[in-house]
């Protein structure tokens, strides 16, 4: 009788699984979420690890998203990249949604509204793709978040990006805009997550 095949042998874990590992330790510790030796043991077992299943573990109890009763359940990986497209409409994104690394805004003639104030953050940095024309794109923000759109290109449109909250909030979540936005209108906006 032949023997049982081996089991398939763990997956690798690659230097960018670990770097994500890491950055959402970072997020976690800025939210209080994890104390300073907390981190410093999980930064140390990232680090070492060499499987995804060693990774696991590390983060799984600080990544949830609502479930459908309600109930918080561990979310999945963020994704690499979220795409909102829209022609002549309104997009919102609002409550409890996991930020992806990166978000392409690919809008003509619609009003986009973002409120990251109750957002899971999945790295310390968000970029925000715009190819934005006609329109108006208002960020919602929760202290500590930053914007920085010095790489932005503008035409035609109005841009108002106050510095940050103004309360001295440690920073959380870097928001940075990039790409092109003709003849519209980009408005931020802070306040504190919803309860």
């Amino acid at each position: 009788m032949p023997a049982d095949p081996p089991s398939s042998p763990a997956l690798r874990a690659s230097d960018a699984d670990r770097d994500r590992v890491i950055d959402l330790l970072r997020v976690a510790v800025a939210d209080g979420r994890l104390d300073p030796v907390e981190f410093d043991e999980r930064l140390d077992a990232a680090l070492a690890a060499r499987t995804i299943d060693g990774l696991a573990p590390l983060t799984s109890d600080l990544v949830a998203v609502p479930g459908g009763d309600g109930a918080l359940t561990a979310a999945g990986p963020a994704a690499e990249l979220l795409t909102i497209k829209e022609r002549h409409g309104s997009v919102r994104r609002d409550g409890r949604w996991t930020l992806p690394h990166r978000l392409a805004l690919r809008t003509a003639w619609c009003d986009v509204t973002l409120d990251l104030t109750s957002a899971v953050r999945s790295a310390p940095e968000l970029v925000i793709e715009l190819r934005v024309s006609g329109g108006n794109v208002e960020l919602i923000l929760a202290p500590g978040m930053v914007v920085d759109a010095n790489e932005l290109s503008v035409r035609h449109s109005s841009v108002a990006i106050s510095r940050d909250a103004g309360d001295n909030a440690p920073e959380t979540l870097q928001v940075r805009l990039v790409g092109r936005m003709r003849h519209g209108r980009l408005d931020t906006r802070w306040q504190p997550p919803r309860q």
